[in-house]
């Protein structure tokens, strides 16, 4: 702690030095605002999420992409065909010679059959791929909504936080306003307004960290919503506590239960698995050759003038017969089971841990007496008059203040915790039971 010793000669440079610290505090604090305030609820931030989040329309894209693979796997194979004649006549030393009307022309028509319903289990695997896209977006869904909906609700108790401190400096400055005119007149000690002085600097920085997480927070929020930099969000809350459901009455296995039902990312680990044994099917589909049918015709070039023939040709499976995809196709489907009881472990344990925790934090907020902020800010007012009136010591009134802080900013914190206890307990199951 520094402790400046100024004499009793210098009082201009005493009024100098403090109305230029406080200048640069206030200063630093209470800088401006950005003009472009928005005022919004939960409803219309959502709103504005769905429509102008980039990661959300990136994923959309991916699901076009993943149902075009359908429309892929739909297609037949092209056929096939080719065409020959004689490029040069020796005996006339020409090209393309056809004085005669014997000129050799050959033409080929081939088309591929897939065998063992290989055609169908692409369809199918396909369509899973899509599903798997799907889901995937919804659990992106699900991610940026928790996290939109738990900035939204810090955001809020931040700013009823900063409020605290704006009444308590507001009131302290006129305090050290009325002090420093008594100690002009004599009428009180140096020290007593340094003590005011002091409470009310501490406030000043300590408001400026809070400010700044603030704006850490909003920048995230920002860029959920895509809002304009300089835009300053005031979120307005509707969310009353008579709203809650208790958490406690809701038994933890119905809540596991609906994570089963509705976590996307258990869905994706589930139809993983479903994609590997469709690979696998199709890998020994692979493994049955499939059937060329060829159409030809051959003006000169066969035993007979204008030939025509149909042929089949098939590869033999004497060596190649996919076995290498086969067993990678068994092993994905090993390593997707795991994976899927992986994913069904961590499920429940985030539901336990999430119950666990909100119930605790409902439990904590309301052990606390309804009516506490309310009579507390009370007796900010009474403490004021009464310091005022010289009924209570300084001592007493910055303690007091002091307390007064304490207390609501733990109130705000207990309530945006309990809150996003309800959020992480929505997000681990995947279902919005809490604070709709």
């Amino acid at each position: 702690m520094m402790f400046i010793y100024l004499c009793g000669n210098c009082n201009y440079m005493k009024k100098m030095y403090w109305l230029l610290l406080f200048s640069f505090i206030t200063n630093t604090v209470w800088g401006q605002y950005p003009q472009d305030t928005l005022k919004l609820n939960l409803h219309q931030a959502e709103e504005l999420f769905i429509k102008n989040n980039l990661q959300l329309l990136a994923q959309k894209y991916s699901i076009d992409s993943a149902k075009a693979n359908i429309i892929t796997a739909k297609i037949f194979d092209n056929p096939q065909f080719s065409v020959g004649t004689g490029l040069y006549d020796q005996s006339t030393n020409k090209f393309f010679d056809n004085t005669d009307g014997n000129r050799e022309v050959a033409m080929q028509l081939s088309q591929l059959i897939k065998t063992a319903g290989k055609r169908n289990k692409n369809i199918q695997l396909a369509k899973t791929g899509v599903a798997i896209t799907e889901y995937q977006f919804s659990d992106l869904l699900r991610t940026l909504e928790y996290t939109l909906r738990n900035d939204f609700y810090n955001i809020y108790y931040l700013q009823q936080t900063q409020k605290v401190y704006d009444i308590e400096i507001t009131s302290l400055q006129k305090t050290s306003t009325a002090y420093a005119e008594q100690v002009a007149k004599g009428n009180i000690a140096q020290l007593d307004l340094l003590r005011i002085q002091s409470q009310q600097y501490t406030l000043q920085a300590e408001l400026v960290t809070l400010q700044n997480n603030i704006d850490d927070v909003q920048s995230e929020f920002k860029l959920l919503l895509r809002a304009k930099a300089a835009t300053y969000i005031v979120p307005i809350s509707e969310l009353k506590d008579d709203q809650q459901k208790p958490v406690a009455a809701i038994p933890l296995q119905s809540l596991i239960d609906s994570a089963y039902q509705n976590r996307n990312d258990l869905k994706i680990a589930g139809a993983n698995v479903t994609f590997n044994q469709q690979n696998l099917a199709l890998q020994k589909a692979l493994a049955v050759p499939d059937l060329n049918i060829d159409f030809g015709y051959d003006r000169l070039g066969s035993y007979v003038k204008n030939y025509n023939s149909i042929g089949l040709d098939f590869p033999l499976p004497f060596f190649n017969r996919n076995q290498g995809n086969i067993k990678q196709a068994k092993t994905g489907i090993l390593s997707s089971q795991v994976q899927l009881q992986s994913t069904q472990d961590a499920v429940e344990s985030q539901v336990a841990n999430a119950y666990l925790g909100a119930v605790r934090a409902e439990k904590l907020l309301n052990s606390f007496d309804q009516k506490f902020e309310e009579n507390n800010s009370h007796m900010v007012e009474e403490v004021t008059k009464n310091f005022e009136k010289h009924n209570i010591s300084l001592l007493e009134f910055t303690d007091f203040y002091d307390s007064y802080k304490q207390n609501v900013v733990q109130l705000n914190n207990l309530r945006y915790n309990r809150i996003s206890q309800l959020e992480q307990l929505n997000f681990t199951t995947g279902t919005r039971i809490f604070n709709k």
